[in-house]
């Protein structure tokens, strides 16, 4: 047995207890009839962008409620064909729907890309969602306390509607969506495999928000504002618990469908891998995970990048 088969043999048998309430998939039914709700009212300005052999817009539509949702939407034109593939693009926690030159390689293998920001981080993506109770450090404890004002609860349904204006582009081929993102990003990815029959594949990279409630017991990441939150709420602790159960994504990993290809690092101390191995040990779909030993939150890096696009090629090269 290789060094890697043996320090990660026990991550393979490792199901900690779901924490999935009895009322779990009618509140997201109702979450995503409620979110349906909102018109989209896509927007999409072409950008005059230094290589012209691409085309690059600047793009916003609402999210769950009117809060309006940045992102960049780009079409490999070079290639003239009417369709394209579409990788959609989370970005990790704080960070933004970052700049166009972060997706040409996607777009040079012959995808159309639409990254977006995360409401209220480091983008121009603002929050029109208001809250009862105050948070502690970060976003991540913001609404923590009620399960219908949760902050992941809205981000997960602006990415949802990041799908729908994806499908709403005339350049795209809406049965070839891919989800994609890094920590938090790869969170929202997974939750879109779970939430929407829509993407064919999911690439997760070191991903956050799962086996929640072990995140907040070992402070690990953004989840620390979590324990903050209830540190100086000691009263709230069953309720806090509860409200993340339904953004838990080990708690959605068995409504799966589509294809799964994952990382995870061993020394990541932001989102340990033993974590995200709650989610992906209960995947019954199509899974590949690359595992990096010596690494820490920053993954594969450019390595897994190529893992990524090489997988694409063996797996959906009929789409190139």
């Amino acid at each position: 047995m290789g060094y890697i088969d043996e320090v990660t043999k026990s991550l393979y048998s490792y199901y900690p207890d779901l924490t999935r309430p009895d009322d779990f998939d009618q509140y997201w039914e109702d979450t995503i009839q409620q979110a349906k709700r909102v018109p989209l009212e896509p927007v999409r300005v072409k950008r005059d962008y230094p290589i012209t052999n691409v085309e690059v817009y600047d793009i916003q539509y609402c999210g769950m409620d009117e809060t309006r949702i940045h992102g960049w939407f780009i079409v490999p034109s070079f290639l003239g064909k009417e369709k394209y593939p579409c990788i959609i693009h989370y970005h990790g926690f704080s960070n933004n729907r970052g700049e166009p030159a972060d997706f040409m390689h996607w777009v040079m293998m012959g995808f159309a890309v639409l990254s977006v920001d995360c409401r209220e981080q480091g983008g121009k993506t603002g929050n029109s969602a208001s809250t009862t109770s105050g948070f502690s450090s970060n976003l991540a404890s913001k609404g923590v306390h009620n399960k219908y004002e949760y902050y992941y609860r809205y981000v997960y349904m602006d990415c949802m509607k990041a799908i729908d204006f994806a499908c709403a582009q005339a350049e795209v081929d809406a049965s070839r969506i891919v989800v994609e993102g890094g920590s938090q990003g790869g969170a929202l990815a997974m939750a879109m495999a779970a939430l929407d029959s829509r993407p064919v594949l999911a690439m997760v990279d070191v991903p956050s928000n799962s086996n929640l409630v072990r995140r907040v017991e070992g402070m690990h990441g953004a989840f620390a504002s979590v324990a903050e939150y209830v540190k100086n709420h000691p009263e709230r602790v069953d309720l806090v618990f509860d409200t993340l159960s339904y953004i838990d994504t080990m708690n959605m990993a068995d409504r799966i469908t589509c294809r799964v290809l994952a990382s995870v690092a061993l020394k990541d101390e932001v989102c340990p891998a033993e974590m995200y191995f709650a989610t992906y040990n209960r995947i019954q779909s199509e899974k590949e995970i690359v595992i990096y030993p010596f690494n820490g939150h920053e993954g594969g890096g450019s390595t897994q990048t190529e893992v990524k696009l090489a997988y694409l090629r063996q797996w959906f090269g009929d789409w190139l």
